[in-house]
């Protein structure tokens, strides 16, 4: 079964329908991108996911169990990294994890353990005694998720947790969630970053005015706006001699050249370049390079919601 399973999700404040009947589940090793522009309901969503608000309608399930803001049991299966921060300036590190572990009960050896394996996964480790305040804003950031990793969550959920940190920073975080993902977590994963979104989530949902407006991997969400891979090539002078040959290729809806360069519009790209090669060569064409352009997430969310994802 799913980790997370929400169903019809709904939240009204006053006449404002600020989240209006949203499903999705997530799978254990999955990690789902939720994106959507400012005041898309988002942050709303989260906060019902994770138990700190209450819902209106609809049903979240941890693990197949029922989950609300009252049950404590399924909320020790999630770990919740907001986008304020929630760390202690004055106290170190390992300080933080120290008294965020005995709000989960922490104790000991097992409370040690937990707090070295936080440390490791977001390479905080040998800055783990220094004060908090003398940390810069991504170390922060990253300390703020080795605080949501103390329960070993069955549910990570990161709400903009890149937001105004330096680009090492952010691949380190970027690097600890894949790492999660890898070991089993399932993660809910919000950002304005479309690049974030391209290379961590295995599945995507774009959300607008409080809807699902569109849900899937990155190639079922790119079939939405009837865009097709373009493959571009540099041969040799004369390669255009070739354009027949690959017109008739399966999957190449497209093919054209001039002197050495060769373009084509085709489906699935990275499964057809073999062909497309064994082609050219056949054909007697030396291909000096290929490059391929995906359509990506960006042109999809312009689509769906006529906005940029920083509007």
């Amino acid at each position: 079964m799913p980790v997370l399973e929400i169903t019809d999700l709904t939240k009204h404040y006053g006449d404002l329908l600020a989240v209006d009947h949203v499903s999705f589940a997530i799978e254990e090793g999955e990690t789902y991108g939720l994106l959507g522009p400012n005041g898309a309901g988002k942050t709303t969503t989260i906060s019902m996911v994770v138990g700190v608000l209450g819902r209106d309608d609809g049903l979240v399930l941890i693990d197949g169990l029922r989950h609300d803001v009252t049950t404590v049991k399924t909320k020790a299966l999630i770990g919740y990294v907001p986008q304020e921060l929630a760390l202690y300036p004055d106290l170190t590190a390992r300080e933080n994890l120290r008294f965020f572990g005995r709000l989960y009960g922490l104790t000991g050896r097992p409370a040690k353990m937990r707090i070295a394996e936080a440390l490791e996964i977001v390479d905080l480790h040998e800055r783990a005694d220094e004060a908090v305040a003398k940390y810069s804003g991504g170390m922060t950031r990253r300390l703020n998720i080795a605080i949501g990793l103390l329960n070993r969550p069955r549910l990570l959920v990161l709400d903009e947790p890149t937001a105004g940190v330096d680009p090492h920073s952010r691949n380190s975080i970027l690097e600890s969630v894949q790492r999660l993902a890898a070991e089993g977590v399932a993660t809910l994963y919000t950002t304005h970053y479309m690049e974030e979104a391209e290379r961590l989530c295995d599945r995507v949902g774009i959300v607008d005015a409080g809807r699902m407006l569109a849900e899937g991997t990155r190639r079922e969400l790119v079939s939405l706006v009837d865009e097709h891979d373009r493959v571009v090539l540099r041969a040799e002078e004369g390669a255009a001699r070739a354009v027949p040959v690959l017109k008739a290729l399966p999957g190449v809806l497209e093919a054209g050249g001039e002197g050495g360069d060769l373009e084509l519009i085709v489906e699935e790209a990275r499964s057809l370049l073999p062909a497309i090669l064994g082609a050219l060569g056949e054909a007697g064409v030396a291909v000096r390079s290929v490059e391929v352009r995906e359509p990506d997430l960006e042109s999809v969310f312009l689509h769906v919601t006529g906005k940029a994802l920083r509007d």
